[in-house]
């Protein structure tokens, strides 16, 4: 009983702080399920690329047309973070570990 107060005592105080005092924002990320998928299957291997895509492509967002600095973050943004998800998703097809999320998370600073 104890330790919920501290907990709620905890939570009460971080929700008085300033703006100024709260920590940095972390990286966007996107959990991508495969639970229903047969990853054993050329198709289900294929479908969680296309879930991987659609994450990075959430995680990384967009750049107006006219930005061209910000159109190439974005496009090493997706390189990159496609790489490090598709990483993930080789082990899990290999292991076949489906009960294991795979978190695409942004790599931007």
């Amino acid at each position: 009983m104890q330790k919920l107060l501290i907990l709620a005592a905890l939570a009460a105080a971080s929700f008085g702080q300033p703006a100024s005092a709260q920590t940095a924002p972390t990286n966007p990320s996107v959990t991508v399920a495969h639970k229903d998928l047969d990853l054993a299957t050329a198709a289900g291997a294929k479908a969680l690329d296309r879930r991987i895509w659609r994450a990075v492509v959430d995680v990384c967002g967009t750049a107006p047309d006219y930005d061209i600095e910000g159109k190439n973050e974005v496009r090493k943004c997706r390189r990159d973070t496609r790489r490090v998800a598709s990483a993930q998703a080789d082990v899990v097809v290999a292991d076949a570990a489906r009960d294991q999320p795979i978190r695409v998370s942004s790599i931007r600073n």
